[in-house]
């Protein structure tokens, strides 16, 4: 038997009764990784959460058990749950910064499961507990750490102290959800190395919900693909990135972009459905490229396929051929003639008495797309912000199309503020809670083109279906939307004031790899029709290699190394590059023989056995990713 049993599990909403999971069923393995994978709206973190016997507001379970070792959380009793959450099972939120709790101390924070759950007789005990998990997750443990608030602390820092926080109880089951989104990938890196040597030292059994497929190769042995509640597909994670049964899983992979070639990103068309709108039959028979009258009959079961997995599709035994992927695509050469339309000069910036950007300079063309990439605090977003003039403490020059712009945004002339448009990261905070997804489109146009209410309306509803919403989300809130509708609404506002420049602050870290697909094929459209230019902030170093032209390396707050795209990726020059593109996870790893994934052994010093547990294999000398050999093992 599984350490953990989930059978046959339902979700739904209480008002309606929709399910927002049906039916699924699945076991995990001490020291074995379980990805779970599908776009937002899939049910992933339904069933995350399920395995804490928990929900989230206005759901409930409907039926089915979830059992851990002799332990059902599913029935369980409020007793039984207190007492399994924290120290039989534990969760790792995708968000620290909203899971911390602002106003208590990191050691407070930390030392509260041992506390609820009377692990530890004294002060004294709970303080050597604390200390060792922190030295677990390579983190300090002295008291002046301890007495930190999480503001005072670094993304991964805080992404650390949570994993801390979850395995202080030395639960059995750890639930990652989204553990690494919004991380550059060395961070990343840090924090799956991490997470590895929790699983390989304790034996843990891992439920790792993610987007990231590039990821899923790296450390899981068993992925699970959802979709509309439903599981899709299920199977050893080798077999199911050699030779993936379900068109709906060929799709996701062919619309992951991979930093080893530049290719085309599949798009998957149409909408994954809400509760209250999937069909009777296939849910993704409506996107299917393989869809039969049958499909709409039914609701089809999982069978298996001759590589092993198991997949829902009526059509399986005419798809299971290798993996589709994108055609590739050569870079392209520099157009002759291009003018600059955005130039910056020794670009200097401060907050308070501390220097962030020294000297920056460099320059954007007609119709390029320039990435800007480094590791968290390396300046990306300062530089993307002093453009647009919010860094009121600059010096240096930005000229937008000749013209000279001054510090701040306010004093910018009415052309620059349209045609110059930045894109935030997080859709939270740049979206007005109290205003709907209309009024939040519909304000720019008509303050810049000033058009009757009715022809602003038509205005917003193309912008939305340019973004793939639909126009029913007009009428919604942003606290009704998912982070990745959030996202595209705010793209949406930008492109409503017909931008000659966009400025994307990270737009594509929390989205789905088929979001993040139609998104950058939207840009790449843009470019070609409209001719736009886009300053590209991100770390994610596969999509430079899909998107880019050109791309600009920083560190520190300064400029470390430009190149062209293809040059600059397949032969860095300078170090620290090199470090960014070894980093990188490589969904090329999961296709390749079990054997040859793995460049040489773990030093002794790393305290692993020779094999590892459960997936995760870490390089311990370049802190990179990459699997075991029982990730291929029946």
């Amino acid at each position: 038997m599984s350490l953990v049993e989930v059978d046959n599990l339902t979700v739904r909403l209480s008002s309606s009764g929709n399910d927002i999971v049906s039916s699924v069923t699945f076991g995990i393995e001490r020291g074995e990784t379980l990805a779970l994978v599908g776009e937002s709206g899939s049910g992933k973190t339904t069933i995350a959460v399920a395995l804490l016997g928990d929900t989230r507001r206005g759901a409930e379970i409907a039926s089915g058990t979830v059992r851990i070792g002799e332990t059902a959380l599913v029935p369980g009793t409020p007793r039984e749950l207190r007492d399994a959450r924290g120290r039989l099972v534990a969760y790792v939120p995708q968000d620290p910064a909203a899971a911390l709790n602002p106003s208590l101390r990191i050691g407070k924070q930390i030392e509260e499961s041992l506390v609820a759950h009377r692990l530890c007789d004294s002060a004294e005990e709970r303080e050597q507990r604390v200390g060792a998990v922190l030295e677990e997750v390579k983190l300090p443990g002295d008291r002046a750490f301890l007495a930190r608030f999480p503001h005072q602390l670094s993304g991964g820092q805080q992404q650390r102290v949570c994993i801390a926080i979850a395995a202080i109880c030395e639960p059995k089951v750890l639930v990652l959800d989204e553990p690494t989104t919004g991380l550059d990938v060395s961070t990343q890196a840090h924090i799956l190395q991490t997470l590895g040597e929790l699983v390989t030292g304790r034996g843990l059994a891992v439920l790792y919900v993610t987007h990231d497929l590039a990821v899923v190769a790296n450390i899981a042995q068993r992925i699970m693909v959802l979709y509309s509640g439903r599981v899709a597909e299920y199977g050893r994670a080798a077999s199911v990135f050699r030779a993936p049964a379900h068109p709906y899983t060929r799709g996701l992979l062919g619309a992951v972009p991979d930093i080893a070639r530049r290719h085309v990103l599949e798009v998957i068309p149409g909408r994954a459905p809400p509760p209250n709108q999937r069909p009777a039959g296939c849910a993704f028979a409506p996107r299917c490229p393989l869809a039969l009258p049958i499909c709409s009959e039914g609701v089809p079961e999982l069978v298996a396929v001759p590589s092993g997995q198991r997949a829902a599709c009526v059509r399986v035994a005419e798809s299971t051929d290798a993996r589709r992927s994108g055609q590739s695509v050569p870079e392209q050469p520099v157009a002759e003639g291009r003018t600059s339309v955005l130039e910056v000069s020794d670009l200097a910036a401060w907050y308070g008495p501390a220097q962030i950007l020294h000297n920056i300079s460099f320059e954007l063309l007609e119709g390029e797309c320039l990435a800007l990439v480094g590791e968290s605090g390396s300046g990306k977003t300062t530089l993307a912000r002093s453009i647009v003039g919010l860094v009121p403490a600059r010096t240096g020059e930005v000229r937008l199309a000749g013209q000279s712009l001054p510090v701040s945004t306010r004093a910018y002339p009415e052309r620059a503020k349209r045609t110059l448009q930045y894109i935030f990261q997080s859709p939270y905070n740049s979206l007005n809670p109290r205003r709907s997804v209309g009024a939040t489109i519909g304000t720019p146009i008509q303050h810049f083109f000033g058009l009757s209410r009715r022809d602003a309306e038509a205005r917003v509803r193309e912008a939305l279906d340019r973004v793939s919403l639909p126009v029913r989300v007009a009428g919604l809130y942003p606290d009704q939307l998912s982070g990745g509708e959030r996202q595209r609404v705010a793209i949406a506002r930008a492109l409503v004031c017909e931008p000659e420049i966009l400025l994307c602050d990270e737009i594509t870290s929390a989205l789905d790899v088929s979001v993040q697909a139609a998104i950058v094929e939207l840009l790449a459209d843009l470019r070609a029709t409209d001719g736009l230019s886009i300053l590209f902030v991100t770390h994610n170093m596969g999509l430079v290699r899909s998107i880019a032209d050109r791309v600009i390396v920083m560190s520190d707050g300064r400029l470390v190394e430009t190149g062209r795209t293809a040059a600059l990726l397949d032969a860095p020059s300078q170090a620290y590059t090199r470090s960014l593109v070894e980093h990188t996870p490589k969904l090329s790893t999961a296709t390749q023989p079990a054997d040859t994934r793995i460049p040489r052994r773990p030093s002794p010093a790393s305290g692993q056995s020779e094999e590892g547990l459960g997936g995760w294999r870490l390089d311990a000398n370049e802190m990179t990713p990459t699997p075991s050999r029982q990730m291929g093992a029946p």
